[in-house]
Parts: C-alpha cells; structure tokens; sequence
C-alpha cells in the first residue's frame, strides 16, 4: 500500500474513534471558571438555563490536586416556581430560587441518613417545624416545638413533606445574619410534584449520592445561577 493512501486511512480511524483533536480550545471545568467557590474542596453547582428557568442541572465537584476540579456527579434539578432571583434583593412568598454561594450548615431528613454520611445530619421528629415568620425570634430556623412567637401559617412542618424532606441539606441562603423578608427555608432537597416554592431539588437517589459524598471537612459550598446574563453563576 501506498504511503500517502496509509496516512489517509489512519487519519480517518482516528476521527471516527474520536481520538483525533478537534483544534478548538478545552473548555476548563465549570468549577475553574467561577469568581469563588467557597475555599473548600467540594463544591455543588445548580445551574438554570436562565432567571425564568425552573429546570436544570445539579453538578457536585472535587477539587483535587493541583486546583483541578474534577466531577463527582450530576443529576437534573429543579428550582422555584417563578425562577430564581438575585440572591441579594429576592423576596419572601416569590417562588423564586436565591442565586448566589452558600455553604452547608447541616442535613436533616425523615428517613435515617444513607450509609456513609459524614455530614450532621438532623432526624426530622413530629414536633419539627422550620420558622418563616418574620415576627418570631425563630426567624430562618428549625424549631421544637414550634414557638407561640411563630404562627403556624408562617412555618413548615417538616414531617408533613414525606417526599421532598426525606433527605435534605440546609443551605445558607439569609441564615447566619437573616434579613426579615429576605426569605427563609431554603433547602437542597428531594423532588416533589413539580417545581420547588424557591428551594433547589434533586431525584432522590441523587439526593442520597450527595449526602455519601459531602464531607465537612472538605466546606462544600453550593453556587446557584444561571448558565450568562447577570447572574451567571460564574461571577459567584
């Protein structure tokens, strides 16, 4: 066989095998992109087509050595029933998703921990509520019981979500210094019928593989946005 007729098929092997390069640059991991991620090791990302989204993806990362983010897993997602918000200016009652980079404080759910949970983890008890009224000193946090300064038309009673709480994560969203109005209750959770009342959620065996994977020692964060505009999640 010819030289020149060697190269060509050679050539045409490595394309249909796809070992040939394109000659387009390497996208970096969207981790290696983002303006913080939180100082940690591992980090979540929920990434919506855009504000009026209320579907997308869910992405956790390590970062490994080096500074090379590396992915651990993804599983669709959905958010708030009117998109997401700036995390910044959202109001309470909207149904909408806070953009923006939080951390972890802890998990909780119905059902007992997956094996293999480091992260504190909350057994949710018949007399467990998380307390939304802005006129109650429980303001943004679980209560037991619930307090005579937090109406329960303003709380959730967390055992009454079977579904949707049967794992979950707290995230930091107006917790540490909460803003009254700001909005509180804000979860990394199971899915339920449909689109979340502002939390992000996830398939539940999707919800079980994260939990097995934080690890607090690693201070993983979750960065919630859209794929551009002004709130990329890539300026968080």
């Amino acid at each position: 066989m010819r030289p020149g007729v060697l190269t060509a098929l050679l050539s045409a092997s490595l394309l249909v095998l796809g070992a040939a390069p394109s000659g387009g640059p390497v996208s970096r991991p969207l981790p290696a992109r983002m303006a913080d991620t939180g100082g940690g090791t591992q980090l979540i990302t929920a990434v919506a087509p855009g504000t009026g989204s209320t579907e997308g993806r869910v992405t956790w990362w390590d970062r490994r050595g080096g500074g090379r983010w590396v992915k651990a897993g993804s599983a669709p997602a959905r958010f708030g029933a009117n998109g997401l918000a700036d995390g910044a200016t959202r109001q309470q009652g909207t149904s909408t998703t806070p953009t923006g980079l939080y951390d972890l404080p802890y998990a909780f759910g119905i059902r007992t921990a997956p094996r293999g949970t480091a992260y504190r983890y909350r057994a949710v008890r018949p007399d467990s509520w998380w307390c939304q009224d802005n006129d109650s000193r429980a303001y943004n946090r679980w209560t037991e019981p619930r307090p005579a300064d937090c109406r329960a038309a303003e709380a959730e009673h967390l055992i009454t979500y079977s579904a949707q709480y049967a794992h979950a994560l707290v995230v930091g969203f107006n917790y540490q210094r909460p803003v009254r109005g700001r909005g509180a209750g804000i979860f990394l959770h199971v899915n339920g019928a449909g689109a979340t009342a502002g939390c992000v959620s996830v398939p539940a065996e999707a919800m079980r593989r994260i939990l097995r994977w934080a690890d607090p020692a690693a201070a993983p964060h979750i960065a919630i946005g859209t794929s551009g505009g002004a709130t990329a999640i890539t300026r968080y």
